[in-house]
């Protein structure tokens, strides 16, 4: 370690304690430490001090050039020593790039946690006194696409994933000078250990059998194997894409999703009793109980009328939304309904809010990934396998 002996310039700092506020006496003081620290820096560089004869002498003195600094104080004029070869290189500059390095990480943490970018240029400026333009954060949020395409990209043969959580978000994108509606989808799994882990995004159209298809596809050519449920809503779309990319995988119908499109159609005077019976039957710890409940409510009702559509939806959707009873009850309650998935799709639009209307696709992609990057490694990486 360099130990620095030197002599400060007392007049010029008292000339600013005097005359400046706190800050510019801070900067005044680092500009004076900073400055003799490069200035020892070349003297054992050139094993010569000023004006010093030495036969261990490597190079000669060339004046100075003025360079900027970013800290945390603010920015700050240095006066850099230079040589005639050129190679000296002071290390300062290398040693405080990673307050540069911080504070360029910082601002993207800020981006990917929802603070708009008009939001993160005045808290730049009020730290460190230097303001930055909107385009200059949004460019900084590029160095985030490497880190996102090699995790989206990762392979997936290396564990087997035998329940798997698939839905679509609908965020609003500029394209070709119009503001579109481009679907988010996502997929999430439950490992074989037990433990909850996200696979994959993508931005694309609106929900087709096309599009689920292309994701799904992606998400194979990674090396996901077919797992033994695939856990998501109804969209008939989705449904097909499942059935043809994933050869005997079953398919689990949100429970969550299924019941409420049955309340949505019953009337809502004079109907507590059928409810009552409906939530009987998805509270059944057999899937013998289930169906025979089943069996009872449609003996029942099934010659009301009023009563119809919900019965139809109820007896049409009734086998694909307990698939989940086909496994041990300790994973059940898990598997059973998308709101794990729901719940990350909160938090995504929670983050994403602010921005409204994203300028591109790419951009979409980029803060999404980095979103669900971090929710990945703050809750599910940590998290304990799934309580037997």
């Amino acid at each position: 370690m360099t130990h620095l002996q030197f002599s400060l310039d007392m007049e010029l700092l008292k000339d600013s304690v005097i005359n400046s506020n706190i800050d510019n006496v801070v900067k005044s003081a680092v500009v004076l430490v900073l400055n003799e620290y490069m200035e020892k820096e070349r003297n054992d560089y050139l094993h010569a001090a000023a004006y010093e004869r030495s036969d261990e002498r490597r190079d000669y003195r060339n004046g100075y050039y003025e360079r900027d600094l970013t800290m945390s104080i603010g920015k700050i004029k240095l006066k850099v020593p230079r040589t005639r070869n050129g190679e000296f290189s002071p290390s300062v500059f290398e040693k405080y790039a990673r307050c540069d390095q911080a504070l360029v990480l910082s601002m993207l943490e800020m981006v990917i946690n929802g603070v708009s970018t008009r939001k993160v240029t005045n808290i730049v400026e009020q730290l460190c006194g230097e303001s930055k333009s909107k385009s200059f954060v949004s460019s900084l949020t590029q160095k985030l696409d490497p880190i996102i395409n090699e995790w989206a990209k990762r392979p997936l043969n290396i564990r087997y994933y035998p329940f798997i959580f698939v839905d679509a978000m609908y965020i609003k994108v500029r394209e070709h000078h119009r503001v579109v509606s481009k679907a988010v989808y996502i997929a999430t799994a439950i490992t074989e250990s037990k433990k909850r882990e996200i696979l994959g995004l993508s931005v694309d159209h609106a929900e087709s059998f096309d599009s689920w298809t292309r994701f799904l596809q992606q998400l194979k050519s990674r090396g996901l194997q077919s797992p033994k449920l695939v856990i998501s809503d109804a969209h008939q779309g989705l449904q097909k894409a499942i059935q043809r990319e994933f050869i005997g995988t079953s398919w689990q119908r949100c429970n969550v999703h299924f019941k409420r499109n049955i309340f949505e159609k019953l009337p809502k005077k004079d109907s507590a009793e059928i409810r009552m019976m409906i939530k009987r039957i998805f509270e059944a710890v057999t899937i013998e109980d289930m169906r025979n409940f089943k069996g009872e409510l449609i003996s029942q009702f099934g010659d009301n009328p009023k009563y119809e559509q919900a019965l139809k939806i109820l007896d049409e959707g009734f086998e694909d939304t307990i698939q989940y009873m086909e496994y041990p009850e300790d994973i059940r309650c898990h598997i059973r309904s998308t709101n794990s998935l729901e719940r990350l799709n909160q938090e995504v639009r929670r983050r994403e809010k602010v921005i409204r209307i994203y300028p591109n696709t790419q951009s979409a992609f980029r803060l999404v990934g980095a979103v669900l990057m971090q929710y990945q490694e703050t809750n599910y990486s940590k998290q304990k396998s799934i309580k037997k």
